[in-house]
């Protein structure tokens, strides 16, 4: 299965006189100085697009690059060919964040012997950038306003299949204002819901998305196993809350990893329309929106609409997973640390057996049990899907296969389900119970070291 983009390419013969005239005028790249700062038309940028000597780098928020039409442009998603290097990124308060960003532009191959292309829409973003390169020894900079290109549609931009799933929170602030966002025109009762565990004083308290209730994460995965709650415990989840298949509902929270799991729940259960806040609560601190610590109290219901579950394919179980392992066209993929999928550490203060489920694949993950750094930005929004696939191709996961994403208990592995939808792969699954559910059982086949 290859990765599914929408993106539109057509050159009308108008276009192609137009780009013609221009680019008999002009020897080189047409640049103006402004401030030292300098500037490339639509014309020589599209010239640019697969020199590799050239960088196009888009420094707006995340959510542009995947799709989202914001800030008033014309066309969301991103200049094909372009790599993201958001000047959001630059203001976040992360451990080892220099480290992390110089990591970036090294992925990314913003390289200081290149020519570098910096666009945004609003003649912020890319200056920011700029001006961070600047100060790191970068001089063949250029700056653009992507607005001209989006305005233009023969000119190719890139939206990722379903990049409405996870949600800017400049959407969700245009929802609370009464406003109808882009890709909302059909939603019927949202919902906000923030996701965390423990009871409310633990974390919702201190701050979370107004209107949003609290859901904590014991009720879609109760102790002391914390496997996903049985289809009765999560009809009667759906009741106290009041849900029904046609909401739709955006979760969010101070941990990304708990909105994803909880929004694959959902899924589950069979609500049409289930949405995460990209980067969590931090993403809407960052956009300059304020956090409420009142309680907003559940409100519920006796008819979810449909049977639960709706969605049963979503979630594989074990029986199922001994039974799919013997497929050619099935790869169950680890998301959990190295350390973890060799056997060397269990990951868990509450679970000590280690090792592999056999067959599994390594996927990446992060350092720990808690952290996703191979799949995320530094500001904890995903990762472009370029690098995405890059890591999977990396270890031969073939795409084309039905794809079972697995971690210690299902919270990382939903986060990376749910990328791998937004990017357009749909075949795909969580092995919900995790390394933990099958080791539990004596029974089950394991393995430890390098996989050969």
């Amino acid at each position: 299965m290859k990765l599914k983009l929408k993106t539109t390419l057509t050159l009308s013969i108008a276009a192609l006189l137009s780009i013609s005239l221009l680019s008999g005028c002009a020897k080189k790249a047409d640049t103006t100085q402004e401030s030292n700062v300098k500037t490339i038309s639509t014309s020589d940028l599209e010239k640019k697009l697969d020199d590799k000597s050239w960088v196009i780098v888009d420094t707006r928020i995340n959510d542009a690059y995947n799709g989202w039409a914001l800030d008033g442009i014309k066309r969301g998603g991103h200049i094909k060919g372009a790599v993201d290097f958001s000047a959001n990124w630059l203001n976040v308060d992360a451990k080892n964040k220099e480290k992390t960003l110089e990591k970036a532009l090294e992925t990314k191959g913003i390289d200081k012997d290149k020519n570098i292309v910096l666009y945004d829409s609003n003649e912020k973003d890319s200056k920011e950038v700029y001006d961070y390169l600047k100060n790191k020894g970068y001089d063949n900079l250029y700056t653009y306003n992507v607005n001209e290109w989006a305005n233009d549609k023969n000119l190719p931009m890139v939206q990722y299949s379903n990049y409405e799933m996870i949600v800017p929170a400049q959407a969700v602030k245009e929802l609370l204002d009464g406003k109808t966002p882009e890709t909302f025109k059909n939603s019927k009762n949202v919902k906000i819901v923030e996701a965390s565990w423990g009871e409310e004083k633990e974390a919702y308290l201190k701050g979370h998305v107004p209107t949003s209730v609290h859901i904590n994460t014991d009720t879609i995965e109760p102790p002391p196993s914390w496997m996903m709650a049985s289809d009765k415990e999560l009809t009667k989840f759906a009741n106290d809350y009041g849900f029904t298949k046609n909401d739709t509902v955006i979760v969010t929270g101070p941990d990304v990893m708990a909105s994803y799991r909880v929004a694959v729940v959902l899924r589950y259960i069979g609500i049409n329309d289930v949405r995460v806040l990209n980067g969590g609560n931090d993403a809407w601190v960052s956009a300059g929106y304020e956090l409420e610590t009142k309680s907003n109290p559940k409100i519920s219901g006796n008819d979810f609409g449909a049977t639960i579950p709706q969605n049963p394919d979503l979630i594989v179980t074990i029986p199922e997973l001994k039974e799919q392992l013997k497929n050619s066209k099935f790869t169950l993929v680890d998301i959990r640390s190295w350390d973890e999928h060799i056997g060397k550490k269990s990951g868990y203060s509450y679970h000590n057996k280690k090792g592999r489920i056999p067959g599994s694949i390594y996927g990446y993950a992060g350092t720990s049990s808690t952290t996703l750094e191979d799949y995320r930005n530094i500001d904890n929004t995903m990762r472009n899907a370029d690098e995405i696939q890059n890591l999977w191709k990396s270890q031969n996961i073939n795409t084309n296969n039905h794809l079972a994403f697995m971690c210690g208990s299902g919270w990382r592995a939903a986060e990376v389900l749910t990328y791998a939808n937004v990017m357009g792969f749909d075949n795909t699954s969580l092995y919900s119970d995790g390394w933990i559910g099958w080791s539990n059982d004596p029974s089950n086949p394991t393995e430890t070291g390098e996989p050969k």
